[in-house]
């Protein structure tokens, strides 16, 4: 078994696990998320804890323990605190504004971008640089973030473009004649 796999998952005040054949429900006070598992891995609760165990000795088995064991860890992360994104707009002229359940871009294209934010994510924009994306689901959150970034990353000459807030960009030496 995975050595992440084999240590448990802390329930805090307020979250609640609903444990199904297939699938493991977690509640808490900013939302509800769902994950199925296979059967070749259980998950059992003991008091304020899950534990993830596999039920057949498999390579597959040992692999998807520790994978099961981060997304519950990620899951009752997220329904308690809930995970943040920021993204920045580095270049002239570029901005964002969010408008409700989306967000428009200026990003130095003849035609500004909209983009509309998925079910369970928030938008905000504190500058007209900066974009602040809020969810419980972090692979969902995750998503939105690269197709925001996708729309112009960072190009390696100048750095223009939008970039992750913890990310460096490394900037290339233009060519000498």
């Amino acid at each position: 078994m995975s050595r992440i796999g084999k240590s448990p998952v802390a329930l805090p005040a307020g979250v609640e696990v609903q444990i199904a054949s297939g699938s493991i429900s977690v509640k808490g006070p900013l939302g509800q998320l769902e994950q199925a598992h296979p059967a070749y891995v259980a998950v059992e609760q003991t008091g304020t804890q899950l534990q993830v165990r596999t039920v057949e000795e498999s390579i597959r088995a040992k692999a998807m323990s520790g994978t099961l064991r981060a997304l519950l860890a990620n899951m009752v992360s997220g329904v308690s605190k809930g995970f943040e994104r920021k993204l920045n707009l580095v270049g002239v002229g570029y901005r964002a504004q969010a408008q409700g359940d989306k967000v428009n871009l200026s990003l130095g294209f003849s035609h500004p971008v909209e983009h509309k934010m998925p079910d369970g994510i928030k938008v905000e924009t504190p500058t007209q640089t900066e974009i602040v994306l809020k969810g419980i689901d972090k692979q969902k959150l995750g998503q939105v973030a690269a197709e925001i970034r996708a729309y112009r990353p960072p190009e390696p000459y100048k750095g223009k473009g939008v970039r992750y807030s913890d990310e460096t960009v490394v900037i290339k030496e233009t060519k000498k004649k």
